[in-house]
């Protein structure tokens, strides 16, 4: 079930019944956007309703539930307006893929932040080997080779813990995760493939 929304921000954004508002889809775990759509307030309420987010087609004039052909509907978690009751984040839990593409996201947002370009940058340098390159060193070393500076650095992390020694611990994680994304694609994994594991063990935590 949907959590609580604001009623006093929502009646702000369609104090005018004609208005149409962007609506930002969020997955409600992973927080990646999803897509965007607009609502009226029609639709809304009817989002409301029937828990399962519908839009306003602005080229067929209609409402429309996403997922109403596909069976992948975006279940309604949480709604809320931004600062100017102008745009609407809408955070879900879809039931497949989101795009007509049929992707998870209408954006490619897989790999987020720096850690994910750091993935990428890893993944380079696998298929590249530039010479002199650390990275290049651990994939020739071996897979043998790569855990053992993992666990090492594992090792590391736990003593600057241990020591109370925030910096040192911030720094030795940081090879502790470059390490493991080294070992991840020597495997032909990335952090996704970790993030849709967690997801997994939340989903069955909470149902």
């Amino acid at each position: 079930m949907y959590r609580n929304y604001n009623k006093i921000e929502i009646e702000k954004v369609f104090s005018n019944d004609s208005a149409l508002i962007p609506a930002i889809i969020q997955d409600d775990i992973t927080l990646k956007v999803l897509m965007l759509g607009y609502m009226n307030k029609e639709s809304f309420n009817e989002t409301i309703s029937n828990g399962k987010v519908t839009f306003y087609s602005r080229s067929r004039k209609c409402l429309w539930t996403k997922g109403e052909s596909s069976s992948n509907y975006l279940f309604l978690k949480s709604i809320e307006a931004d600062c100017d009751n102008d745009t609407l984040l809408i955070r879900v839990d879809p039931a497949g893929a989101v795009c007509h593409n049929g992707t998870k996201s209408c954006f490619n947002n897989d790999a987020e932040g720096f850690i994910g370009r750091l993935q990428q940058i890893v993944s380079d340098r696998r298929k590249l080997m530039p010479e002199n390159s650390y990275t290049t060193m651990l994939f020739n070393s071996g897979a043998g080779k790569i855990a053992k500076k993992l666990g090492e650095e594992a090792v590391e992390v736990v003593i600057e813990a241990v020591k109370g020694d925030k910096e040192q611990m911030i720094y030795e994680a940081g090879d502790l995760i470059y390490h493991l994304l080294v070992l991840l694609e020597y495997y032909n994994l990335s952090i996704k493939d970790i993030e849709e594991e967690l997801v997994l063990r939340h989903k069955s935590n909470t149902n």
